[in-house]
């Protein structure tokens, strides 16, 4: 089969060898657009403390003698350096390495306590999740079945989903304060506004042919409700909240650099106050690894409650 055939399909092999590749083209990326962008520095040391500093051929005074020769000692070796005291390094202000960013989690976990901020993050995301899910699938049943309540509130929960949600937070701190109930409010909020309308719109693509079915079997509403929607909808549900997921990272964020108590916000912002790019970069890595786990088990989920959407997908391979 060729690679680029339209809608072609990969062996397992195939896919596994070109997503090891597409890492690799993607850390080789990163390694030459951080050396691009990296600057050398050459300083002078005295008691540990810099007393002149070189960035990009600029320096500051405080040696006359040292100030004359500098041009000559811009070019000389690291050991001709040494015999001056001065100390030749590579920064990276906009980009890190990858090299850096790994050797940053040595310092995030012993100082930082980055496991410990990691799984408070987790347990939010978890409760605001619970929460979000507990009151957008009976909403979105009533707004998606009952005309009177479509009628009264479809087109406002629609308008719900414009609202900046960094705009609001003051209004819940208002309401809830610092605390972490204000955060799991918060995140809620951020993945209600978003999850009813898609209740609303799996619950209209219900094909028509099922509930003729049940509808000829003599099945009243709450039966048709159970036998029909309630199924229909909830295997096609869990896509839409496996794919939510990644937007309720960038929430729990944003509340957690409201009150710095913890959490992988508040490492976010530390890394940002430290000027630490390796740092921060760190931590985003953390949350993509989250990220993939949370996918992962997801999908798990959908096999084991739903085995019926992956039957078909099974027979093709």
């Amino acid at each position: 089969m060729s690679l680029f055939e339209l809608r072609g399909e990969l062996d397992k092999r195939t896919k596994l060898i070109l997503e090891i590749a597409g890492i690799a083209l993607i850390l080789l990326i990163w390694f030459v657009l951080a050396f691009f962008l990296s600057e050398e520095r050459i300083s002078v040391l005295d008691d540990d403390e810099i007393v002149v500093e070189i960035v990009d051929d600029t320096y500051t005074e405080s040696d006359s003698m040292l100030v004359e020769h500098m041009d000559q000692l811009m070019i000389e070796e690291s050991e001709t350096l040494a015999a001056y005291g001065l100390k030749k390094e590579r920064i990276y202000p906009i980009l890190p390495s990858p090299v850096h960013v790994i050797k940053s989690f040595k310092e995030l976990h012993f100082e930082d306590y980055l496991v410990v901020n990691t799984g408070k993050s987790i347990w939010l995301n978890f409760l605001g999740y619970l929460l979000a899910i507990a009151v957008s699938i009976p909403i979105g049943f009533a707004l998606g079945l009952i005309p009177f309540f479509r009628g009264l509130f479809n087109r406002t929960f629609d308008a719900f989903r414009f609202i900046p949600l960094t705009a609001v937070t003051g209004i819940f701190i208002m309401w809830f304060g610092f605390d972490n109930q204000m955060k799991v409010a918060f995140l809620a909020f951020g993945i209600i506004v978003y999850l009813v309308p898609v209740v609303v719109q799996r619950i209209d693509e219900v094909q028509s042919v099922y509930l003729r079915t049940v509808f000829t079997l003599g099945a009243n509403s709450w039966q048709t409700i159970k036998t029909v929607y309630w199924p229909s909808v909830l295997s096609r549900l869990f896509d839409d909240i496996r794919v939510l997921t990644a937007i309720s990272w960038t929430y729990i964020t944003i509340a957690e650099l409201l009150n710095k108590s913890g959490g992988i916000g508040e490492l976010i912002w530390l890394a940002r106050r430290q000027s630490r790019m390796d740092k921060a970069f760190a931590v985003l890595v953390i949350i993509v690894l989250i990220g993939i786990f949370q996918d992962k088990l997801f999908f798990w989920l959908d096999k084991k409650l739903f085995p019926h959407k992956h039957m078909n997908k099974g027979k093709k391979h």
